[in-house]
C-alpha cells in the first residue's frame, strides 16, 4: 500500500521534488514479431540496431547509446495489442534535436505508407502521432525552444492541440 504524502496546513501537498537532472533513459516494448519491429524502428524511423538476443529481444539507439528502446518477445511472441479500454502504455515519445529531423521522420512515413493518426502543434512542441506493427503509441516530436513556449499572462505554461501544418513541416526537411 502507498503511503499518502503529507499535507501542509493548507492542505497542499508536501513534496520533494524529483531532482532536475533525471531523464527517461529507455522504454522497452513487448512486440509479437522481433523481426517486423526491427523493420519498423531501424528500416522506417532508422534506430541502430545494438544489439540482438535471436528472435527473443532487440535493443536499438540513436547515436551509439546503449539502447534508447528495448523491444522483446519475452511475454508476447505471436500476442495481439491490448484491447481499448485496458490499461498499459499510451505512447512513448521520441524527442528529435531539430525540426528538420522530425521532417525527415515525416518523410521516412510518407515514403513506407505509414499512416499517421495524428499532427498536432502543442504550442510547446510540434509532434506526429502514430503507432508501430504491434500496436503501440508512437509520439514523434520536437520541442521549440522555451522561451517560445506560449504563457498565460501569470506566466503560467498554456500548452495547446492545434493542427500541424505537414507541409510547412516537410520543407523544414529540405530548408
Amino acid at each position: 500500500m502507498i503511503k499518502p504524502i503529507p499535507h501542509d496546513a493548507t492542505g497542499q501537498p508536501v513534496a520533494r521534488p524529483i531532482d532536475p537532472g533525471v531523464r527517461i533513459g529507455h522504454v522497452h516494448l513487448k512486440v509479437a514479431d522481433l523481426d517486423r519491429a526491427l523493420a519498423f524502428y531501424c528500416g522506417v524511423l532508422g534506430f541502430e540496431l545494438i544489439q540482438r538476443y535471436g528472435t527473443q529481444a532487440a535493443f536499438v539507439s540513436a547515436g551509439g547509446y546503449h539502447h534508447h528502446i528495448g523491444l522483446n518477445t519475452w511475454e508476447s511472441k505471436g500476442g495481439s495489442p491490448p484491447p481499448p479500454g485496458t490499461t498499459g502504455l499510451y505512447h512513448v515519445a521520441i524527442l528529435y534535436p531539430t525540426r528538420a529531423a522530425l521532417a525527415d521522420a515525416l518523410y521516412r512515413l510518407v515514403e513506407t505508407g505509414i499512416p499517421l493518426q495524428g499532427a498536432s502543434d502543442h504550442g510547446v512542441s510540434e509532434a506526429l502521432y502514430l503507432s508501430d506493427p504491434d500496436g503501440n503509441g508512437i509520439e514523434l516530436y520536437v520541442d521549440r525552444p522555451q522561451e517560445q513556449w506560449p504563457r498565460t499572462a501569470e506566466g503560467e505554461l498554456a500548452m495547446v492541440t492545434q493542427r500541424l501544418d505537414l507541409k510547412d513541416l516537410l520543407a523544414a526537411r529540405e530548408a
